[in-house]
């Protein structure tokens, strides 16, 4: 019988193609249901995963695909393992990223002060509008970009109930998020406090610790000469435009060069400043005295704390320095600086010092690390203002015990990430602060009386009815006011701000569990997230779940590795070495990129590699053509009957053990074992087993029938071990021959394939094939077809490997095309196979 009349025998498709394969199957499981979590199960049938939701503020990129294709493959066979997963999908499409994105795609910038224009059209470019407006631009945008990744997520393939979608701006997350604040600020953990604050004059917002980044920036040394009793007083600073912001002068303790001197007089601004020892000044740093400014850096706020040192601030939230001088410095001194940025005040300063004579030399070029918000283009400044903090350990020693004792807790894969959580909860030096004077973002739920003269009472806040949640205390009255009260004496002002996309995203398991799902799902079982967020999103969930229920949000966490471009360097936007997916998917298959994905463990760095998605196409293709022919030999039919045959059961044992390492692999949350071990075994049972075996399976009779019952187990069991990854071509091939989707299949087990063939020896498919390739180099090396006849061929080994040989003899010489095989034992230690042509 032909391929072709075995194809039509078996109902199959004459040229199974994988074009077209995504559309088919992402519409049929949607249909259909495929991955819809059951809301009726218990929290012991559940795997439950916090799944990541993507900042929603451009396109996704390829180091989405690599992480969210790891999460895939796990969500997938915990599903075929029994489990109810609840897998849901959300986007973060709050905070300063989407404000940026608005301002850019629309040309728009924000003016709270401008009332509501529900009929708002765009006259020009840079237009100011609204709040409201802006917000609903925010929306707009927002809901185009959710529509373009939800395509590109089920292209992929991911197997997301997409009925549990969630936005961290949406209604729900908003009143999660504003009741959790609240309960928070009920237990004492939430406070506001006039402090100073890290500030990006860009984004005119404040900027949380767990935000920042370093990025090396060339500055200069500038020597002033202070005027002390006894003689001039040299010191060293990057910062010489903050002089008038100057409060003292520091030093390491035992520096004998100091210890005598009180108080210095600032140059040109004249004025007095007190000198003090503490242990964070540098002795070998400059000239061993330091200018304390309020504020130049982090360190400037440590000695304004501990010493409790006079406050002058002069550089205000735009960046500038203020229009009216602090306190004690005089006025002509001061005027020259109002309202110039800090560039121009430093050269400004540079100038008048050089005048004076107290500017000792020329400044120094040096490069030096400057912190910047990670997202923002300018330095960070720092400013004081009045911000929300909710407490993280970083002044309770109590609270940071707690939380690195849930670090030791949490699972980790890979486990060294731990020592970045502990590194970082070890190295806060202050509370969290989650205020940001933004608009596209959850409001901080609260109000402040006003007193008779209209100022604001911080120690009376107005809190809404939680039963009223979400809220917007700017476009909403408190309980027992009017509108008419609003900023008026005597009745209330709103606080403008809104929280830090973090303190909506640390409750991702709340707003995607919300009401009745949650006690079915939390604590849930993995966090996949970036390494880079371990700070920040890692965190955060820890310290809200440990404030909110005293237990960690999750039990296991896998961090994924960075996507390498092809010289090596981390894939960002910044660099513009981005690759997008979806014309890789289009061309490709998702199948073919899911494999590129899923071939990088768990917290390793991968380069983009063009050429191993081309090997998963290969792969996904070969998967298509084997099983067709398999199939066409009637291996459906022969589903249930014996496998008597010692190479059939030899091919089953030996796939008896891939299940257990493909299982072990997933359980260790290492999906590329899982890969590398199925995949390594499906090529031998292309290359070797159907090869050695479909000569017989052509037939008919006991020993046919053993053949075509193994191909199908052993393609139903492959199947199912490919499923997690390629989700597309096994579903089709499942299709063709089975009920059902393979992927509410049953995970293949070892004694599945032991009850179908006890006794099998993995040896003898080694032994088969090494035969096999032996006869067929010998063609090759002799420029034959691997359809000529071999008239003679000897085995010569040791005497028991040819005994085994004798069990699959038959096969060897059929798939070989040996009339006739002599076994000679005992010439080698080795199998050898001497073919006379």
């Amino acid at each position: 019988m032909t391929d072709t009349e075995q194809t039509a025998r078996a109902g199959l498709p004459e040229r199974p193609s994988l074009d077209g394969l995504e559309d088919k199957w992402a519409r049929r499981w949607q249909e259909e249901g495929t991955y819809t979590f059951d809301r009726s199960k218990e929290r012991a049938d559940v795997y439950a995963i916090d799944t990541p939701p993507p900042t929603v503020s451009g396109e996704l990129h390829m180091g989405h695909v690599f992480s969210y294709t790891h999460t895939d493959t796990v969500a997938r066979f915990q599903r075929m393992r029994g489990k109810h997963v609840f897998y849901p999908i959300g986007w973060d499409d709050n905070g300063l990223p989407t404000e940026r994105r608005v301002q850019n795609v629309y040309g728009v910038r924000p003016d709270p002060s401008l009332p509501y224009d529900p009929a708002w059209t765009k006259t020009k470019d840079q237009e100011l509008v609204s709040r409201r407006n802006f917000i609903e631009l925010c929306r707009k945008l927002m809901a185009e970009d959710e529509e373009a990744f939800e395509a590109l997520w089920r292209r992929l393939g991911l197997s997301v109930d997409w009925s549990l979608k969630y936005a961290t701006i949406g209604d729900r997350a908003r009143a999660i998020s504003q009741r959790a604040f609240l309960d928070n600020l009920a237990r004492g953990e939430a406070y506001t406090a006039e402090a100073p604050t890290l500030w990006d004059v860009g984004f005119r917002t404040a900027v949380a610790q767990a935000e920042l980044e370093d990025r090396d920036r060339p500055g200069a040394y500038y020597k002033l000469r202070f005027h002390g009793p006894d003689g001039p007083v040299e010191v060293d600073t990057t910062r010489p435009e903050l002089l008038p912001a100057c409060v003292a002068l520091v030093y390491h303790p035992g520096d004998e060069r100091y210890e005598n001197l009180k108080e210095v007089r600032t140059p040109f601004f004249d004025v007095t400043v007190p000198v003090y020892a503490h242990h964070l000044a540098a002795p070998d740093k400059g000239t061993g005295i330091a200018m304390v400014c309020t504020f130049g850096d982090i360190t400037d706020v440590a000695w304004w704390r501990d010493l409790d040192l006079d406050t002058r601030v002069v550089l205000g939230r735009d960046g500038r320095f203020l229009p009216d001088r602090p306190d004690g410095v005089p006025d002509a001194a001061y005027e020259p600086f109002a309202g110039l940025s800090v560039n121009a005040a430093r050269r400004e300063i540079v100038r008048v010092l050089q005048e004076t004579g107290d500017l000792i030399g020329e400044p120094r070029p040096i490069t030096h690390p400057v912190k910047f918000y990670e997202k923002g283009d300018s330095p960070l400044e720092i400013v004081t203002s009045r911000q929300w903090f909710i407490r993280n350990g970083g002044r309770d020693a109590e609270l940071r015990e707690r939380l690195l004792a849930r670090g030791r807790e949490l699972r980790w894969v890979p486990e060294h990430m731990r020592h970045r959580f502990e590194h970082w909860v070890n190295g806060l030096t202050g509370d969290w602060l989650i205020s940001r004077q933004r608009f596209s973002g959850v409001q901080i739920p609260v109000w402040y009386r006003l007193d008779n003269a209209g100022e604001p009472d911080y120690d009376q806040l107005l809190i809404p009815d939680m039963s009223t949640l979400p809220v917007d205390p700017l476009s909403e009255c408190p309980p027992g006011f009017e509108e008419s009260q609003r900023d008026a004496p005597g009745g209330f002002t709103a606080d403008p701000d809104v929280m830090d996309t973090w303190a909506t995203s640390s409750l991702t398991p709340q707003i995607a569990g919300d009401g009745e799902l949650f006690a079915r799902v939390f604590p849930m079982d993995l966090r996949p997230q970036g390494q880079e967020i371990i700070r920040t999103w890692l965190f955060s969930t820890v310290l809200r779940a440990e404030l909110e229920f005293g237990v960690l949000p999750w039990h296991t966490t896998v961090q994924s590795g960075w996507i390498l471009d092809p010289d090596r360097k981390k894939m960002s936007k910044a660099k513009g070495n981005v690759v997008t997916p979806m014309a890789l998917l289009e061309q490709s298959g998702a199948d073919a990129v899911r494999y590129w994905a899923a071939s990088g463990r768990p917290g390793t760095d991968i380069a983009y590699d063009p050429a191993q998605i081309k090997v998963g196409r290969r792969l996904a293709t070969k998967l298509l053509n084997a099983s067709k022919f398999a199939l066409g030999l009637g291996a459906a039919e022969a589903l249930r009957q014996p496998v008597s045959e010692p190479l059939d059961r030899a091919m089953l044992a030996r796939l008896a053990s891939v299940v257990t390492e493909a299982t072990a692999g997933f359980d260790a949350y290492n999906h590329t074992d899982a890969l590398q071990a199925t995949e390594a075994f499906f090529w031998t049972f292309c290359d070797d087993y159907i090869e050695l075996v479909k000569e017989r399976a052509y037939a008919d009779g006991p020993a046919a029938e053993s053949a075509r019952a193994a191909l199908a187990t052993g393609l139903s069991v492959l199947l199912r071990l490919f499923a997690p990854f390629l989700p597309y071509v096994t579903e089709e091939v499942w299709s063709w021959w089975r009920y059902g989707s393979v992927h509410q299949a049953t995970w293949p087990t070892p004694y599945e394939l032991t009850r179908v063939a006890p006794e099998g020896d993995p040896a003898l498919l080694d032994l088969a094939g090494e035969a096999l390739r032996q006869v067929r180099k010998a063609k090759s090396d002799r420029k034959l077809s691997m359809k000529a006849e071999v008239p003679l061929a000897e085995a010569l080994g040791p005497a028991e490997m040819l005994e085994k040989l004798a069990l699959v003899e038959r096969d060897v010489k059929a798939a070989g095309r040996i009339a006739k095989l002599d076994r000679l034992p005992g010439r080698t230690s080795e199998l050898v196979i001497a073919s006379a042509f």
